[in-house]
């Protein structure tokens, strides 16, 4: 036999292999559906998340976004489950208010007015922000902005 018509063969026989592979391959698996509205749960959180258990009753000390103790906190916001917790709350004015990041991500705090923002906090990381005058101050996680709490500061 000569080397040509080996060539062609061997060509022949991989093109063959090559077309029955596409003909015989499995139907695509289903693609995942997503279902909004309906299902939404009441609990604040991110779905499927079993969250960390409640912070002690001890008052965390207000500090940096690094985490190290300072002064003692007046209010505290938790953030837990990727929610802000209370999603509300109210101060007098001159109340320094901490938030706490006990999730495994990091989240910010960002007023929805520029007046305030936080530096990425970590795990265990803390920010605090001495509100000066009466209003509403709504505010975000910059990174996940579906995360939102307020704090109502009256006079």
């Amino acid at each position: 036999m000569d080397i040509p018509m080996l060539r062609k063969q061997v060509v022949a026989a991989v093109a063959a292999g090559v077309v029955l592979a596409g003909c015989s391959s499995a139907p695509p698996a289903a693609q995942p559906s997503v279902t909004f509205g309906s299902g939404a749960s009441a609990t604040p959180g991110m779905p499927g998340m079993s969250g960390m258990p409640p912070a002690s009753a001890a008052p965390t000390g207000s500090a940096s976004a690094t985490g190290s103790p300072a002064a003692a906190a007046g209010d505290e916001v938790s953030i837990d489950n990727f929610a802000f917790a209370p999603a509300t709350l109210t101060v007098k004015v001159g109340s320094t208010v901490t938030w706490t990041n006990r999730d495994e991500e990091p989240h910010t705090v960002a007023a929805s007015d520029g007046s305030f923002h936080s530096p990425g906090m970590g795990t265990g990381a803390t920010f605090s922000h001495t509100f000066p005058t009466a209003g509403k101050f709504d505010y975000v996680c910059s990174i996940h902005p579906m995360m939102h709490g307020t704090v109502v500061v009256t006079g």
